[in-house]
């Protein structure tokens, strides 16, 4: 249990310094939280790929990529964007975080010779 908080907690201090640093880069749009996700995409699937010790999977996968991901974030973001008939910004933010978050993680899985 401490090995899952200790990485969740430095999970969300990487998300919230990314996260700052993509309101300056792309001020008033929600790209930081594709870009974390994305990126946490792609460490799941290295991770699971190089399987690591229990231990190491507890710290990294669970508490580090679980703190730093942002499902609900993201759905929040989605949520604003309809709700503010953002159609075109919707559509590139919801279409573009599934489809790079699912090439991330088999990326990820294949640097870690996980893929068949």
């Amino acid at each position: 249990m401490c090995l899952v908080g200790l990485g969740a907690g430095c999970g969300a201090v990487l998300r919230y310094l990314l996260t700052m640093i993509g309101k300056q880069v792309w001020p008033g749009r929600p790209y930081a939280t594709m870009v974390i996700n994305v990126l946490g995409a792609f460490c799941a699937g290295l991770l699971t790929a190089l399987a690591p010790s229990a231990a190491l999977r507890l710290l990294l996968l669970t508490g580090v990529c679980g703190g730093f991901t942002t499902f609900s974030t993201f759905e929040t973001d989605v949520f604003i964007l309809v709700r503010n008939h953002q159609w075109g910004r919707f559509a590139w933010y919801y279409g573009g975080s599934v489809v790079l978050g699912l090439v991330a993680c088999l990326a990820g899985a294949g640097l870690g010779g996980g893929i068949g």
